[in-house]
């Protein structure tokens, strides 16, 4: 039986087991497995001047908004600011 190789993503190498890694870095490969046209969107999340919580917040609050169209959230740097106060 053929071994799948895992999906990789600038969050996820493979080579540490997806379940140890941060939270936030966990949230990121997820939404970019399911919706690859928005890793710059959550490139600049990633990437953004915050500590752990406030990425994980800001990560957090953009997957959420994907479920809701008119949600201010969808935008990055809306998501970034919101997590930062």
């Amino acid at each position: 039986m053929a071994v799948k190789k895992p999906i990789l993503s600038p969050w996820f190498d493979g080579n540490t087991p997806l379940e140890e890694l941060p939270a936030s870095d966990q949230v990121a490969h997820d939404i970019v497995l399911e919706f690859g046209d928005l890793k710059p969107s959550v490139m600049r999340i990633m990437d953004a001047e915050l500590n752990d919580d406030q990425r994980l917040r800001a990560i957090v609050a953009f997957r959420d908004s994907l479920q809701d169209p008119g949600n201010a959230n969808r935008d990055p740097r809306v998501a970034i600011a919101n997590a930062s106060k």
